[in-house]
């Protein structure tokens, strides 16, 4: 079977077996990277027209207790400038956002101790209080299933966590001995099952990634079935163990949106900072794969270089906030328009 065969399986069917998507990531030419984008485009006007949802980020802490060797948070990287927002500066972010259009607000942090349940339950119902019409996205690492559900019941409707990588020798190589693949999945498995809209991904192009890894970790979001999906390139940060890895590739990055739009029809698939970082048109591109989410910084603006995962990480310019005006056009250039909406998930 070629491989235009195969993103007409997977488009048909939802799934391919793990020897599939190797020959289709390993074989793939420009003819089968055009077929499965605008295939992609297709799947994602169907189910949201031209409209493009926008998320308000809010990085409220770059405090991690984790140790990933990829990220420029990690607890040993001893020149990351630490801050916290406290709960007045995350909701002043929240009253920017609002008049601006965002309906949702993401809240975004290292694994950071001081945030402990009763904190972020505080944080959340207060932004649910305030902004009743708008929905609270959580990505704030591994807890236990009693913390997610604490968070859940606040009233906090999404959680991102990025899986990383589906195969466990994988993971063993992106993290310190004390981080396992089978506590990740564990808590996407039990956010699914409280009821959040739940997110996991990867980046394209990690260290000691595969072409089979990748296949597996198509499989597993596959299984998960999750709500969102976050595929961005790996982007290396000088104080990490990775510091001078080769960045991922923007283009399997972006056949790699495309397969998850025909995979899964109407998944949440953002358009992610990384991909603009890696490319300043890559956003659009992301779009122009089936991307139907992107996410500008609220951050207040003296903190947004201090949440630095990779390097020259873009803060500014229509990545930001205050220049959705900025946002609105370049999407409108390509023929979307932003939405004034929560941008739910659709059953």
């Amino acid at each position: 079977m070629n491989n235009i065969e195969l993103i007409k399986k997977l488009e048909e069917l939802g799934a391919l077996t793990k020897d599939e998507f190797i020959q289709l990531i390993s074989t793939y030419t420009a003819d089968d990277m055009n077929f499965a984008r605008t295939r992609a485009v297709r799947i994602a006007k169907e189910r949201f027209g031209n409209k493009i949802y926008i998320r308000g980020l809010i990085e409220f802490t770059n405090i991690c207790r984790q140790d990933c060797f990829y990220c420029g948070l990690r607890c040993s990287n001893k020149a990351a400038e630490r801050y916290r927002l406290t709960k007045d500066e995350i909701l002043s972010c929240c009253e920017v956002g609002y008049p601006l259009g965002f309906r949702t607000f993401v809240l975004q942090g290292g694994e950071d101790p001081y945030f402990d349940d009763d904190k972020m339950c505080d944080i959340v119902r207060s932004i649910k209080e305030h902004y009743p019409d708008c929905a609270v996205t959580l990505s704030i690492g591994e807890k236990s299933k009693e913390s997610y559900q604490k968070l859940f019941d606040a009233g906090a409707d999404r959680f991102l966590l990025r899986h990383e990588t589906a195969n466990a020798e994988h993971y063993s190589k992106l993290h310190p001995k004390s981080q396992t693949l089978a506590s990740r999945k564990q808590c996407l498995f039990d956010l699914k099952e409280i009821g959040f809209q739940t997110g996991c991904g990867f980046m394209v192009g990690s260290p000691y990634q595969t072409v089979e890894t990748i296949a597996e970790d198509l499989l597993f979001i596959r299984e998960l079935n999750p709500e969102m999906v976050g595929i961005g390139p790996f982007l290396p940060h000088k104080d990490t163990p990775f510091g001078n890895e080769v960045p991922g590739s923007v283009e399997l990055s972006l056949f790699l949106l495309a397969l998850v739009r025909i995979m899964l029809k109407k998944v949440l698939l953002p358009a992610t900072t990384a991909l603009g970082t890696a490319d300043q048109n890559g956003r659009e591109m992301g779009i122009l794969s089936g991307a139907n989410v992107v996410m500008p910084n609220l951050s207040p603006t003296d903190v947004r270089k201090k949440y630095m995962l990779y390097d020259n990480k873009i803060a500014t310019g229509s990545e930001a906030a205050e220049g959705l005006a900025d946002l609105r056009k370049r999407v409108q250039s390509i023929g979307y328009d932003i939405a004034v909406t929560r941008g739910d998930f659709q059953k």
